[in-house]
């Protein structure tokens, strides 16, 4: 199944399977290129957020007119910062950024739980690596990988270009069959 990409000079579509990885500069405005990637020819999708927290997402979604009845929040934020959550049909919580098999495995349940074209994001890579580590991080993007293919899904990574060393960019850039580059003027390159 192919799924249309609505990002500036990308291919029309991707295949099913697809992992995109978005590298950024830290200050990018990565929200653009992210929702379009979700309320495009999208049944469902998953935001996994390690950056803010479900109502944040949920702000986003809202300003940039993504339909939230397909979507789903993993919160990663919340219980360790200690805020008030209530688990709802489409926000859950895991302990922490670093529980990363907790992540993985909301993941599956979502691709198993929900049928057609589905869609994931996970905000940040890097936000999960500063919890956890470099390794750890790299294997869950690899299970999730595995997870998309499995289930003929699509996926957008976001990783930030100065947080990293070179050859850990480059490390990640390798695992992914589709790499999109945002520079610090807004301007997008993709190689998929």
């Amino acid at each position: 199944m192919d799924y249309s990409l609505a990002i500036e000079n990308g291919p029309e579509t991707i295949p099913g399977g697809t992992g995109l990885l978005l590298i950024h500069p830290s200050i990018g405005e990565t929200d653009r290129i992210d929702t379009d990637f979700l309320k495009t020819d999208t049944d469902a999708f998953l935001v996994v957020s390690t950056r803010t927290t479900a109502r944040e997402v949920e702000q986003k979604l809202e300003y940039y007119d993504v339909d939230e009845t397909k979507a789903t929040i993993l919160d990663t934020l919340s219980v360790e910062r200690g805020y008030s959550r209530r688990s709802t049909d489409d926000v859950y919580y895991v302990s922490a950024p670093d529980d990363l098999d907790g992540v993985v495995d909301r993941v599956e349940r979502f691709l198993v739980e929900n049928e057609g074209k589905r869609r994931v994001s996970v905000d940040s890579l890097t936000e999960m690596a500063y919890y956890a580590d470099d390794d750890a991080v790299y294997d869950a993007a690899v299970d999730i990988l595995d997870l998309l293919d499995e289930h003929d899904a699509v996926g957008i990574f976001h990783l930030s270009e100065e947080v990293h060393e070179v050859a850990t960019l480059d490390r990640f850039r390798d695992l992914f069959e589709g790499v999109i580059e945002l520079d610090g003027d807004g301007n997008v390159t993709v190689d998929v």
